[in-house]
């Protein structure tokens, strides 16, 4: 494989879960004998271990731009058209020999230009969804809105204020449509998507003439195992039974509020710990709950599920969540919304998804 290339596009580079499993893809393809790039668009942070890979798609300027083009015309993919140009030049003289897409949502990229680019070049192309953005005309997930109008033709957006917000227009019959004629027509195109749950999806929207192949995300072993801490000790719960909530970044979503409900049932002797609150989260939790701020620390994390007596993942929408193999690999039984992929991250048989809202039922499970 001496002198093939692969580049390989995402949002961000080495950092969140779409970064680290890029990340990985660029090392496996690596040790293969490949040269491998991750262009990427969001946060300049780059871990030391993939700077070698990091290839920035334009400046902070630009994401500020693509995001106030979505704020004010909800024209989101469309915007960066100067730093996706000049992103493009460089591809051509790189000259991969595999193109592997992964999130092209997050102000960075004009999807329109990159599939024109692609469809010159006809090379092999994965693209993994990690969400259903990809043939939506503005939502990333339509679960909470009870939304099927992707499945013919989106407008009049029902979630036109959430993530990536407009605060003005609804562009989603336009975005839809533009969509399905930059993406449709690829030759060698192979979508692959962690979750049974997703792969059916796309079988139902315009992207069904690409074959699908289901590749769950995996974690770390090494890092997240049963691993000793003296966190209840810190926290002075030893004797508390301790339920764990974490994400990266807390919302309604994410089932925020399901987790202050289910703090007003508990008793005395239970306590729950969320990991992932930012600031203003922290000081509006009740008592009884232990808040932590988000961390890229993954001994840390380990360290938290192990101390656990059980995870429960809320999550109203979701792929895969992988807080819930985290959470297992440790040692900890896991609750899960019944929500999306989540039931296909369960393997102990102690874990349980339950129906989406009956936050009582993990008092059950206790």
């Amino acid at each position: 494989m001496k002198g093939m290339r692969i580049l390989i596009i995402n949002e961000v580079c080495g950092t969140g879960s779409t970064g680290k499993i890029c990340a990985d893809i660029a090392r496996q393809y690596e040790e293969k004998g490949y040269e491998a790039k991750i262009a990427y668009g969001r946060k300049s942070y780059v871990p030391d271990n993939c700077k070698q890979y990091a290839i920035r798609i334009g400046k902070s300027a630009d994401v500020y731009f693509h995001a106030l083009k979505t704020m004010v015309l909800d024209q989101h993919g469309f915007g960066s058209t100067y730093a996706t140009k000049k992103f493009l030049k460089w591809a051509d003289d790189y000259n991969p020999d595999i193109i592997w897409l992964h999130n092209l949502h997050g102000y960075y990229i004009n999807v329109e230009l990159l599939f024109q680019w692609i469809k010159r070049k006809n090379v092999e192309v994965k693209w993994t969804l990690h969400d259903c953005w990809a043939f939506t005309g503005h939502c990333t997930h339509f679960l909470i809105a009870n939304c099927d109008k992707w499945k013919t033709q989106c407008k009049q957006c029902p979630q036109k204020g959430r993530y990536p917000a407009s605060r003005f227009l609804d562009n989603s019959e336009s975005n839809y449509k533009r969509k399905r004629e930059a993406f449709g027509g690829v030759e060698n195109l192979t979508l692959i998507t962690p979750s049974q749950w997703l792969a059916d999806l796309t079988r139902y929207s315009f992207l069904r003439e690409y074959p699908v192949e289901v590749k769950y995300n995996r974690i770390n072993t090494d890092v997240f195992k049963p691993t000793a801490s003296k966190f209840r000790y810190k926290y002075n719960i030893e004797n508390k039974t301790m339920i764990l909530c974490v994400a990266s970044r807390w919302s309604k979503r994410k089932g925020i509020d399901d987790v202050i409900q289910l703090s007003k049932k508990i008793n005395e002797n239970t306590v729950i710990v969320m990991v992932g609150v930012d600031r203003k989260q922290l000081k509006e939790l009740p008592n009884n709950i232990i808040g932590i701020n988000r961390t890229e620390n993954a001994h840390q994390l380990a360290e938290i599920y192990t101390a656990a007596d059980l995870l429960f993942n809320p999550t109203r929408e979701d792929t895969y969540p992988t807080v819930n193999l985290e959470a297992e690999a440790c040692g900890t039984k896991v609750i899960t919304y019944d929500a999306g992929g989540s039931k296909e991250t369960l393997h102990n048989p102690k874990s349980a998804a339950i129906p989406v809202g009956n936050y009582s039922d993990v008092l059950k499970y206790i």
